[in-house]
């Protein structure tokens, strides 16, 4: 099978349209919903949105200096909200329940217990481990071999019962640095590199040179080793810096620090003590319906499907998305919804995508659908338009009612029934919003000759909101999202 777009497939003839309300094929009936001709529209309550005017204050000349440190506080303060490059907290865990396994050069395994405090007893396990350690690259300190930060050589094993995917410090580098990730990118950690610092030692600050593996932030997890001194220093692009003290690897505390791969670091000189973390590269994984996807739907799923693709062989054919994503239909294009499919829209699209079709999400409101390159765009009134209220002879908010009788559906009256005149409004206007959704470029469900497959009580539908002008008011156009594939 070929993938190829929904809206230009050939069919094998123009039978095959949904200009009626059912249809039958050779002992195969679908029913079209009976809503799908008609446009839903949304109309907001009339609120009085007046409100009374507050007294003008007098202020005095005094007041306006400290008004002015006041706001430049303000300016800088959400500047650095605006653009937050930085995130730390702590651990929720026992430090006691922390043991480090790692392998010598001689091949002997060994375990160090936390906390650790070595102004009282330096464990043998400790001893050994820096040993092992090879000179971290610091920018010179190559005169002061002494006092060079090490570092456990990524060769040798070394496992920890710490995982940071055991608590939810991901969620947060997500939450606080990557705000606008979309549905489908995820944050994975890779362990980096176990660095140790004793008394005297200090790390030269670090640029992002040196971590050129593709991460997009880093996470430095301090263990808990009591020390002196050793502050973090964190840099972003620009040169603004935060510093972070860590609590001194206190034994009831495991902190952690988290900065954009931009970033640089440094840390400040070991007073007293030894400095003991974990570094973890944190990668950006895409994942989702548009490319590898997480989940794959189930044989009895597929099974169901499979029935429903066989008899529609030649067809271009259409299922309703059920799930709501709060999008505007108007300022992005349906396709742009693939990454975030969830629920039951997400299963139906990976299931299509395992039959190597081509499945295409179109825009589709009262029996019309948009082509996958167009929007929805609904226009607003025009005063002198020969289709607008007060050329029909009703009261406009623009003016005073007209008495002439113009209309594209015939005579009408300004002295009959209110009912009359209302059931011809509500012609009017649906002609009118007809007419400026076939000229934003939609075309009707049977002229691009897609068949819609629904239950037979329909269930649910996916609503999005689409804001335009009808008769000087503020409307809201219901529009649904089709998953439109054509079965060669």
């Amino acid at each position: 099978m070929h993938p190829r777009s929904a809206l230009g497939s050939p069919t094998p003839s123009a039978a095959s349209r949904l200009s009626d309300s059912s249809r039958s094929d050779g002992g195969r009936q679908f029913t079209r919903n009976g809503s799908v001709s008609e446009f839903e529209i949304e109309r907001p309550l009339k609120m009085n949105t007046s409100s009374p005017k507050r007294p003008g204050v007098r202020r005095r000349q005094s007041e306006y200096g400290a008004e002015s440190a006041l706001r430049a506080s303000v300016s800088r303060l959400l500047t650095a909200k605006a653009r937050p490059f930085t995130v730390t907290g702590h651990i929720p865990m026992d430090p006691a329940s922390l043991v480090l396994f790692f392998r010598s050069k001689s091949g002997i395994t060994h375990s160090l217990d936390f906390p650790i405090n070595i102004d009282y007893d330096t464990p043998p396990a400790l001893e050994v481990l820096l040993a092992a350690c090879k000179p971290h690259p610091t920018p010179g300190f190559d005169v002061y071999p002494d006092r060079e930060t090490v570092f456990y050589p990524a060769n040798l094993p070394l496992t920890a019962t710490l995982e940071i995917a055991n608590h939810p410090i991901l969620d947060a580098v997500r939450n606080a640095l990557f705000p606008a990730l979309p549905m489908g990118h995820y944050l994975t950690a890779l362990r980096d590199k176990l660095e140790v610092m004793v008394t005297g030692a200090r790390m030269a600050p670090q640029p992002r040179t040196l971590r050129n593996d593709g991460r997009v932030a880093t996470i430095c997890v301090t263990l808990p080793v009591h020390h002196r001194g050793g502050n973090m220093i964190v840099r972003d692009a620009e040169g603004v810096e935060e510093k972070f003290f860590g609590g001194g690897g206190k034994p009831s505390e495991v902190h952690w620090t988290a900065f954009l791969g931009e970033c640089e670091y440094e840390v400040e000189t070991i007073q007293q003590g030894c400095r003991m973390s974990f570094t973890y590269a944190v990668h950006l994984k895409t994942y989702g319906a548009a490319v590898d996807p997480l989940i794959t739907p189930s044989e009895y799923f597929l099974d169901l499907l499979s029935p429903v693709l066989s008899l529609s062989r030649g067809r271009k054919i259409a299922f309703y998305l059920t799930q709501d994503y709060g999008v505007n239909p108007s300022e992005g294009l349906a396709e742009s919804l693939v990454p975030h499919l969830k629920g039951s829209d997400s299963l139906l699209y990976h299931a299509l995508k395992v039959y190597k079709l081509a499945p295409e999400l179109h825009w589709a409101a009262g029996g019309y659908v948009w082509p996958i390159d167009r929007t929805v765009e609904c226009g607003n009134d025009v005063l002198d338009s020969p289709t607008s209220l007060s050329s029909m002879g009703f009261p406009s908010v623009f003016g005073s009612p007209a008495r002439s009788a113009k209309s594209i559906r015939g005579p009408l009256s300004y002295y009959g029934t209110p009912e009359e005149d209302d059931v011809e409004i509500m012609k009017i206007e649906a002609h009118n919003l007809r007419m400026r959704v076939e000229e934003s470029g939609a075309i009707p469900l049977s002229e691009a000759e897609i068949f819609i497959l629904s239950d037979w009580v329909p269930g649910p539908l996916a609503k999005e909101r689409v804001y335009f002008v009808s008769n000087g008011e503020l409307e809201k156009l219901i529009v649904n999202v089709l998953l439109v594939i054509y079965v060669p």
